[in-house]
């Protein structure tokens, strides 16, 4: 999970700006503000407070936290099978297995490598989407044995997203033994490429395949203050260069491409771009040239760009295009066009840009869940998650955290301890009971789409 700096932060200004926003939209009646930056619809409240009371869901939360015992020990399972990216057979298989344990007997992996698993509601409500990345960010070679020192349980993607993982798991098992019918129908999700160069193809893929879903939630990490709410879009690119090519010295004057790459890396890193909304770039990666005596035939660089705002980001992309094509033409000319350096852009990424208001009722039941288990939220954030897709395409969704405490995150050094760690499973737990509805209790708080 990649992250940039929270574009909402709490206060009280912020929220009366939210209520105010939507009684002019028509979206809310008699709401009311709570602890965060979110303002929450009365009725949205009363359905709330009525599920929350309901002895069925009180048994939940209480074997939630019996079991977190229990949940751990599988957060470790899950960690030490490897899942770097575009090989997450294995992670995903075990997965699958453990969905069917837990009672999604039709449970079943995609074309893509998702695992998925339905569980069918009662009438005509809505359907809910709750996932979790399978993919790390890891090559496949890298030590995922987990090692416990000090409170902390340290392994490469125990929290990113192992705990995501976990969290799934424990609702799907806790739903069946609590005896809960929803009128929604909810798929679980374990899916594939979130991370780096997957390009969120396991979640394109479902929004593909599914086009009846009506909300998505990710469960992306650990902690319990924040909710992702913002999409930020990226574009990445490997930039290749092409000429002919020659030896150092009898060739000495033809053009070269690793020259022409590096007058556009120099033409990239001095553009501008706006602090707000967020923009940012960089070249992540070079390569080319075939030898230290040989002018360069090829040369490549990858390249990161990213925005909260979509119109900011297309015309970053435009002037990086712009300026590397001057830089071919510069090599070109500097040899008096003595052979010809030619320059393509390939795709490599794209996430596109979007947003839930917080005003949706996704949000509001988020915000009243966070403060039930007594976590409020205390901020809404903008980055980059499994969620862009759905926020593209108009579709409420989020991204929260699983609970407990984690740090060094894409690191071999990640960690994961388990303050309070039930929280996690309890939140998911709650928000999706609150989405999609109790059968003769409550309606589904998620609208249709």
């Amino acid at each position: 999970m990649s992250y940039t700096p929270p574009v909402f932060a709490f206060s009280p200004a912020c929220a009366r700006l939210a209520l105010f926003a939507a009684l002019t939209l028509g979206s809310l009646t008699q709401a009311q503000e709570v602890s965060g930056p979110v303002a929450v619809d009365a009725h949205v409240e009363e359905v709330f407070q009525t599920l929350h009371s309901d002895s069925r869901v009180s048994n939940g939360l209480r074997l939630l936290q019996e079991n977190e015992a229990e949940t751990l020990a599988e957060q470790v399972r899950l960690t030490e099978i490897p899942a770097p990216p575009f090989r997450e057979d294995a992670r995903a298989q075990y997965y699958l297995q453990q969905m069917r344990q837990r009672g999604l007997a039709d449970a079943y992996i995609d074309t893509e490598g998702n695992v998925i698993g339905l569980r069918k509601g009662s009438g005509d409500g809505p359907l809910f989407v709750i996932a979790a990345h399978l993919d790390t960010v890891f090559p496949p070679d890298t030590d995922v044995r987990v090692e416990r020192r000090d409170g902390r349980y340290y392994a490469p993607g125990i929290g990113d997203d192992g705990r995501g993982l976990t969290v799934l798991l424990s609702v799907i098992d806790v739903l069946n033994r609590s005896a809960i019918d929803t009128v929604g129908d909810i798929m679980f999700v374990g899916n594939v490429g979130e991370e780096g160069p997957g390009d969120l193809r396991g979640v394109k893929a479902i929004f593909r395949d599914h086009p009846d879903i009506d909300g998505f939630v990710s469960i992306d990490g650990t902690g319990l203050t924040r909710v992702t709410t913002g999409a930020t879009g990226s574009r990445r690119f490997a930039v290749e260069f092409r000429g002919p090519g020659g030896h150092s010295f009898s060739a000495f004057g033809l053009v070269s491409a690793i020259h022409a790459m590096g007058r556009a890396i120099t033409k990239i890193g001095d553009l501008e771009v706006p602090g707000q909304p967020r923009t940012t770039f960089t070249v992540g990666t070079v390569a080319g040239g075939t030898s230290v005596n040989s002018i360069a035939a090829d040369a490549v660089f990858e390249l990161d760009m990213r925005s909260n705002d979509a119109g900011e980001l297309a015309k970053l992309e435009a002037r990086v295009r712009e300026v590397t094509q001057q830089a071919v033409e510069e090599e070109n000319a500097r040899w008096d066009h003595n052979g010809e350096i030619t320059v393509n852009f390939r795709l490599i990424g794209d996430r596109p840009v979007g947003n839930t208001a917080p005003v949706n009722p996704v949000v509001q039941v988020a915000a009243l869940a966070y403060q039930a288990v007594g976590s409020p939220l205390q901020e809404l954030r903008t980055s980059s998650t499994d969620s862009n897709i759905p926020m593209s395409l108009g579709i409420p969704a989020i991204t929260i955290g699983g609970g407990g405490e984690s740090g060094g995150a894409h690191s071999p050094e990640e960690w994961f301890a388990p303050t309070d760690s039930h929280l996690g499973p309890q939140l998911a737990f709650l928000l999706t009971l609150g989405l999609v509805g109790i059968e003769g209790l409550t309606p589904p708080l998620m609208l249709r789409q």
